[in-house]
């Protein structure tokens, strides 16, 4: 997967806000957490890469055509700055991979005799445990 690079020019806002989560006091008293915001419109995408990264995004992108991320995940704020452009940046590459178009397969006439009499051979089976019939 090839790493996307974010324009600056994109991201909207940077938001620091008090993160739950390791950090005993200084979770209370710092904000540590990271809250990004990005204008995908400026990241000039293709339709088809915008659509997917829609989809990709979920309930990250907002009406207004906004994406945002938020990491908690480390105690520092430039920890968590890197992880969410990071993750921001993996989420905007994966939008770039074109699904692989499934190629359509028949199987073959051998094969569907083979299935055929496979399925003839378990109807012999279940027909012989039939009840005994005195001839």
């Amino acid at each position: 997967m090839a790493e996307y690079v974010l324009p600056e020019s994109a991201i909207e806002e940077e938001r620091f806000l008090a993160a739950s989560g390791p950090g005993g006091q200084n979770v209370n008293k710092v904000a540590t957490a990271v809250q990004l915001r990005v204008a995908v419109f400026k990241l000039g995408l293709a339709p088809d890469v915008y659509q997917r990264l829609k989809v990709l995004a979920g309930t990250k992108m907002t009406a207004a055509g906004e994406l945002v991320i938020t990491a908690r995940k480390f105690r520092t704020q430039d920890a968590n700055r890197t992880d969410a452009r990071a993750r921001l940046s993996e989420l905007i590459g994966k939008a770039h991979e074109r699904p692989v178009r499934r190629v359509k397969t028949k199987p073959s006439k051998a094969a569907k005799a083979r299935r055929v009499d496979a399925k003839k051979g378990r109807s012999e089976v279940k027909a012989g445990r039939g009840r005994v019939s005195v001839d």
